[in-house]
């Protein structure tokens, strides 16, 4: 009898609490009914009145795109042609004008323009407003409907209209549409570093970074002659996460290098490194500025949390989001936030970015000066005095040696007028060099 009663309270108890749920439950999905019953109310009003004769598939898919931008950023509706467009990106090699870019206040802003690309040269700089398209306005459409107005055949010219921090009113910049072929990784050689500049997360990243370390330390005569590793990410717009995921893992042994957590606990990912440093411990520098995005804050996060680099440049763009590409039917696919990315440290970056070691802004460039055949003004030396003593006791490999270093520090020096950056990097891998050589 106790057991049967402890049965028949257990059963009372349990729809005494399912009972309110599932009135609440019913009454959401009757919510939900007629919300869809006005969309279907206003469709038919729209079809029947609308001024002009309107496409049921256009407005259809208009609707959905506007539930989905309704969103956030980079959540939206690709059609066939834009999905196709997409995967060809991904691969590589694509038409258009070489920018990256989201949406903000109304206007297109400008993420980052890609190394190399018509909009790179044209002087596009990330944080700029595209305010108009060959003078039409941008303003309230969709990102999609922005970025459409700048697609165009390969050859042709565009006039977009920029509005920039600093500048006193907006100006006209044309581009000439190109086809462009994306290098996602190139190296060179500065002094006794490395420099490895990675403009996108696409799927050759991973394989060209291995590739140029290789090629460049086989030039420097092996790894006994690096003092380190640049690793640049300036205006890198981001792209795939397992590229970003290897490119870290590249530089690490182990630990978590990102972690994603989606609204369902069970579609969280976690991502380790392996063991296995392409550069075998070697000091490292990244650089990063406004323009580096997604990926590249993955990988700025996971290598500035295990200490494995020291991060310089300026705070970065702070898209700390996963989106999911979802095929649907009739070919089409939807973007859609998914979740939040989170560094070892379990940092979010979502429009926080990632924060530099050390802050160091690039100079805007100087205009050159008028007369360039002017000599330089340099500070007199010793060796400049009329009736200086030589330097007798020094030998031919001494001399050799000071020129050498008279060489590199001229060679500092034009580096520090091109890319102040850059060199600033370049600095601290020679002063940790030195450091650990003295140990």
């Amino acid at each position: 009898m106790a057991a049967l009663g402890g049965t028949v309270a257990g059963t009372l108890l349990a729809t005494q609490v399912a009972g309110p749920l599932l009135a609440q439950e019913a009454e959401r999905k009757a919510t939900v009914y007629e919300q869809l019953d006005l969309f279907g109310d206003i469709f038919e009003r729209v079809r029947a009145a609308y001024v002009e004769e309107v496409d049921d598939a256009d407005l259809i898919r208009a609707a959905i795109n506007g539930m989905l931008t309704s969103l956030d950023p980079h959540s939206s509706y690709l059609p066939p042609d834009d999905f196709e467009t997409m995967q060809v990106q991904t691969s590589g090699e694509f038409g258009g004008l070489g920018i990256e870019v989201t949406q903000e206040e109304g206007f297109v802003k400008v993420v980052s323009p890609i190394d190399g690309t018509p909009a790179d040269e044209a002087g596009i700089e990330a944080g700029d407003f595209i305010t108009h398209v060959n003078g039409e306005s941008v303003l309230g459409l969709t990102l999609d409907e922005a970025v459409e107005m700048m697609r165009g055949p390969v050859g042709s010219e565009i006039v977009i209209t920029v509005a920039r921090e600093g500048a006193d009113e907006p100006f006209d910049v044309t581009i000439v549409r190109d086809t462009i072929k994306l290098t996602a990784v190139r190296s060179r050689v500065i002094g006794d570093a490395v420099v490895v500049r990675v403009t996108t997360f696409n799927e050759q990243t991973y394989p060209n970074l291995k590739a140029e370390l290789e090629k460049s330390i086989g030039e420097m005569g092996g790894p006994e002659a690096v003092d380190g590793v640049v690793l640049d990410l300036r205006n890198n717009p981001g792209g795939l996460l397992t590229q970003a995921i290897k490119v870290s893992d590249a530089f690490l042994d182990a630990g978590e290098i990102v972690s994603t957590r989606g609204r369902n606990p069970a579609d969280s990912d976690r991502y380790n490194a392996t063991k296995g440093d392409l550069v075998g411990g070697k000091p490292m520098v990244v650089l990063i500025n406004g323009g580096s995005a997604s990926a590249s804050e993955i990988v700025a996060g996971a290598l500035q949390d295990h200490r494995r680099a020291i991060v310089v440049g300026e705070r970065s763009f702070g898209k700390g989001s996963v989106q999911t590409v979802i095929p649907l039917q009739a070919d089409g696919a939807m973007r859609l936030t998914t979740a939040r990315y989170y560094t070892p440290s379990g940092r979010s970056i979502q429009s926080l970015g990632v924060a530099p070691d050390i802050v160091v802004e690039q100079p805007p460039r100087l205009p050159a000066p008028q007369d360039d055949d002017a000599p330089a003004r340099e500070s007199p030396h010793e060796a400049d005095l009329r009736g200086a003593l030589d330097n007798d006791s020094m030998t031919e490999d001494e001399r050799r040696q000071l020129e050498e270093e008279a060489r590199k520090a001229e060679d500092a020096a034009r580096l520090r007028q091109e890319d102040y950056q850059l060199a600033y990097a370049i600095d601290i891998l020679t002063g940790l060099n030195a450091i650990n050589g003295a140990k």
